[in-house]
């Protein structure tokens, strides 16, 4: 159980539900009865209602929409590192579908309904596997049975080279202004082309495997500066949270307005 902004709306969907619901089949007959019992006349008056009832009742289908929302419709997330540029930037704010891989109960992450499983060239959320309270963005390179190796800066699936084509020196602004200087590509992944950044001399870790059932091998676009499955291994499905979609805010420094509204592919 991974105890974050869910669990808090979890337990105050909890409290303020049960508060309510204690009063109605409790406290509310008790008070409806005493002031049945009053003498009428001018003046008579209701038993007022608890300030804390007040409020559970006020503020539960408040917290209820909130935690349906966020659990199995959409979340939003802010990006912190540059491990997904050129596609994401520092400060942006993103929102991510909860479910296009199927519906799961919160706190526990388990799926309950299956509707789909991550592509190839999907950019997903997850929970870092080796700390799980952790949430991390990659993009799915590897789905399972796929055969990956990376070496010498070089990416193959299934014994087939991925290619990528030169397109520009990237020229980053505030926090990606460190990244000026690499190479902008575009990488065919089989058949979904997106755009990366190369960084000349830099080195990488040698990898080799075949991904099991269930799980997805994931890299950076920042492809030199990112740490990712080459590093750490495969991201479990019960690890997903969802499919990032769309950005709907920049602040880094400021607001970057052209962001805005922004598709994430």
């Amino acid at each position: 159980m991974i105890f974050d902004f869910s669990a808090i709306m979890v337990l105050l969907v909890a409290a303020s539900g049960g508060i309510w619901l204690f009063d109605s089949i409790f406290l509310a007959p008790r008070r409806q009865s005493a002031t049945e019992g009053r003498a009428t006349g001018y003046g008579a008056s209701e038993a007022r209602l608890p300030i804390i009832v007040d409020y559970a009742r006020s503020f539960f289908p408040i917290f209820l929409v909130v935690l349906v929302l966020r659990s199995f419709l959409v979340e939003p997330f802010r990006i912190p590192s540059g491990s997904m540029i050129p596609t994401l930037l520092v400060g942006d704010f993103i929102l991510v579908n909860k479910f296009d891989y199927g519906i799961r109960l919160p706190l526990i992450n388990k799926k309950i309904i299956n509707l789909g499983v991550p592509n190839r060239g999907d950019v997903v959320v997850f929970r870092y596997p080796q700390d799980p309270s952790t949430p991390f963005i990659k993009r799915v390179v590897g789905i399972p049975g796929d055969k990956i190796e990376f070496h010498d800066r070089r990416l193959f699936i299934n014994d087939a080279e991925v290619l990528s084509k030169h397109i520009s020196t990237y020229v980053g602004l505030k926090s990606s202004a460190q990244n000026t200087g690499a190479n902008l590509a575009e990488e065919d992944l089989l058949g979904y082309a997106h755009q990366i950044l190369l960084t000349p001399r830099s080195s990488n870790p040698s990898f080799s495997g075949v991904v099991p059932a269930g799980n997805y091998f994931v890299l950076g676009d920042n492809r030199d500066n990112s740490r990712d499955s080459r590093y750490w291994g495969y991201v479990p499905d019960e690890n997903l949270v969802g499919r990032a979609f769309m950005i709907w805010m920049n602040w880094d420094r400021g607001p970057e307005l052209e962001r805005i509204g922004s598709k994430i592919r």
